[in-house]
Formats: structure tokens, sequence, C-alpha cells
């Protein structure tokens, strides 16, 4: 430990203990706390079923910076240069098309099998795995619908899909000793006026229904469901709305996910975690940055992430929420995106547990609102980077931008020659 480290950490926690806090109890706690990073910035979302094929259903990756991941071995071996990168425990999430097969393997036909590299390479690394089932990007979801469509073979066919991505996600989570959430996201909606709104989200209701049918040791496996406002060609209407999937989660009880994209642009997520905890078992997270809207841009250590995990932290909501990312941002380095975003979205954490809350949390019982503002405020300048960047050495991370060296060596040796 450096002189300088060692004097700036000594410090920081004499001023934390001022406020009540314990810094070594705050680090503890921030080791409990396992961001989930994606996988799909490494290769801009398009997988290895057909890594040529067009994305559809409103998702669209923006940019062409060079070296971006073509096969699995690449993207695991560019996974392997972040997480070396970033302090603490992390997981990876995986969605269907990310699958290792022989020959096409259609998504109603995936199996454990097809991503037994995965497995194998999250033991190697101490992750667990989380999953999704890809209901976009193929030729039977062209029409905008999937879940919801009114041709029962096409139908039943996604059903089909995320049945078998349930199936993967037990093995996941059997495997790793750590449950994996499964997130069923659909793209589903209409581009103009729509006649009837009903039909489809009751067809959505019985096929999720049907999913959800075969019982599976939550030990393994947790479903959330995943709403959005609109979409790219679903501008007028969205069958898988936040109404729709609040009150599927809360009559099945299974987990929602909030996604810090998929509301109006003066909505944020962070003022929904109170309200939906209080009918849900569980929230998954997926923290993004929109800009105007879900633009999937890096995260930011902004106000709205702050406020994230300052309600989960002030909650005491840590086995009930699950914290995952969700951009893809091609006109970056994707390595120095993944640890740009999952740096600030645990130093948010660390900042949040850094905060003296019951102190707070009196001061609003007793109506002090003047010195509740007061200590807020004051708490933004007390000295949260010592104690990241003592908890980066502890994990052998660097603790400041020296980062960047490591990924511009890697893109000069690695990425760079991809073609």
């Amino acid at each position: 430990m450096t002189t300088q480290l060692e004097q700036a950490w000594r410090l920081a926690k004499e001023r934390f203990a001022a406020t009540g806090v314990d810094v070594e109890q705050a680090l503890s706690q921030l080791d409990r706390l396992p961001v989930s990073m994606h996988c799909w910035q490494g290769d801009d979302v398009a997988g290895f079923e057909n890594p040529q094929g067009q994305l559809t259903g409103g998702i669209q990756a923006t940019g062409n910076y060079p070296g971006k991941a073509r096969n699995a071995a690449e993207l695991r071996a560019d996974l392997e240069q972040a997480l070396s990168l970033i302090p603490g425990p992390k997981r990876l999430n995986l969605h269907a098309i990310y699958l290792e097969a022989e020959g096409h393997v259609d998504r109603d036909q995936i199996k454990p099998e097809h991503f037994k590299n995965w497995v194998e390479w999250a033991k190697a690394n101490r992750l667990g795995l989380d999953f999704n089932p890809s209901c976009f990007s193929h030729p039977l979801s062209a029409d905008g619908f999937t879940l919801a469509h009114a041709d029962d073979t096409i139908r039943q066919f996604w059903i089909n899909h995320c049945k078998a991505s349930r199936r993967i996600s037990a093995y996941f989570g059997e495997q790793l000793g750590t449950p994996s959430v499964m997130n069923i996201w659909i793209p589903d909606g209409m581009k103009d006026i729509t006649v009837d709104r009903f039909a489809p989200r009751q067809r959505l209701m019985e096929a999720l229904d049907d999913i959800i049918s075969e019982k599976l040791n939550p030990a393994h496996h947790i479903d959330a469901v995943e709403s959005k406002l609109f979409g790219i060609g679903a501008e007028s209407y969205t069958v898988g709305s936040n109404e729709f999937y609040m009150g599927y989660a809360t009559s099945r009880q299974t987990a929602l996910c909030l996604d810090a994209g998929h509301f109006h642009p003066t909505e944020v997520i962070s003022d929904k975690i109170s309200s939906t905890m209080l009918y849900v078992p569980r929230l998954l997270l997926h923290v993004s940055r929109p800009v105007r809207w879900d633009s999937d841009h890096v995260v930011l250590l902004d106000d709205e992430t702050q406020a994230i995990a300052s309600e989960i932290i002030r909650h005491n909501l840590f086995d009930r929420v699950h914290i995952g990312l969700d951009f893809f941002d091609a006109s970056i380095n994707r390595i120095a995106a993944w640890v740009i975003g999952t740096r600030n979205m645990k130093k948010a954490l660390l900042r949040a547990l850094l905060e003296p809350t019951e102190k707070l949390r009196q001061l609003e019982r007793d109506g002090n609102y003047t010195a509740r503002l007061a200590l807020l405020e004051e708490q933004k300048c007390l000295p949260w980077q010592a104690v990241w960047e003592m908890y980066c050495q502890r994990h052998d991370t660097p603790a400041g931008s020296g980062w960047l060296d490591s990924v511009q060596a890697y893109e000069n040796r690695v990425l760079s020659q991809r073609r």
C-alpha cells in the first residue's frame, strides 16, 4: 500500500466514522452485491446464431468501433479483460442467441448442452450466470409479434423457446450454485393506431402462464418479466406495458424487471423500487442510461444511478433486488464501455453504503428537513473516493483511470487484429 493511499484511507475512515458510518462494514456489504454484466455489449447484440443477421424488435446498436467479438471465444476473452478491471463480485447475463452449436439450431430447440462452454468458463471465473430468451431478430418475429402473436403456430414456437430457455437457466443455477435470473422481454406491438388492445394482452398472459407452468427449483431459477413503453415499429401500442407486467408479476409472484430506458423521459425507475417491492417478491434492474429515450448509453455515475443504488441500500433490499446492466455502445471501445458502466454502478453502491441512513431517517421522522437536506448535501463532499481506491486495491484492480492503459494495450494487441 502506498503511503499516499494509506493516508487518504485513514483520513476517510475518520471522516466517515464521525458521521456514524463504519467503512469496513460498508466494504463487506459491497462484497455481497454482484452486478450482472451483459454479454451483448461485446458484439453489438449479434450473437452466434447468425452474426450477420439484421437486428429487429426495436433493437439497434450504433457505431462501428473496430474489434468487436466475432465468436464466443473472442467474447469470453474480452469479458475476461473487462472483469479483471472491475473490483468485487460480478455475474454475466447471456441471451439465447449466444449459444454454441454445430450447425443451425432453431430457438425452440436450444438445450443446456449448447451453453456448456459458458458454464465451464463461469466456473473458472467464479461467476454466476443469468439468462434471457431472444424473442427478436428471427424470421418468426419479423411482423412484430411473438408471444402475443395471433397465429397459434408462431406463438407456440416462442412459447417453446421460452420454455427451453427456462431449462437452460435452471441448468446454470444448478451447475453454478447460484440462481439464474431469466428475464422475458418481447418486442410485440404496433406502429400505428390499434383497435384491439385486449386480445394480444390476453394471448400474452396465457402464453406466459404456459411458459412458467413447469415448476423449477427456485434455488436454481428465477422468472422475471420486463415491460417497455414503446419500441421502434411499436410506437403506438406495446403489448407488454408497465401496467400489464406489474399486474402479471404481482398476481403470479414472479420477479419484475425495471429497465431504466423503458419509461417516459421524465420517469425514473428509482422512484418505482419502493412501490413495486410491496407487491412482488423480487426485482430485476436493468441499469442503463437513456438519452431522450431507450438509447442504451453507458451507465454514468449520475443522479439516477446513485438514486437506484440508494434505494437498494436504504431499504435493505440486498437479497430481493438483482442488479443487471443493459447498454450497447458500438461507438467506443466495447471493453471500456463494460468497465466504465460496471465500475460506476459499484461506485454508486459504495456511496450509498457510506451514507448515515439511520441518522437521516431519524431527522426525517423528527420533521427536521433542514438538517436532512444539509447532511445529504455535505455527504457528497466526503472522501468516498479514497474508500473506493482501497476497495480496488484489495481486489487487485486499478483504482483510478489506470485501467484504461490495460484496455488500450489489449486493443493494440488483440482487437486491432480483428477484421
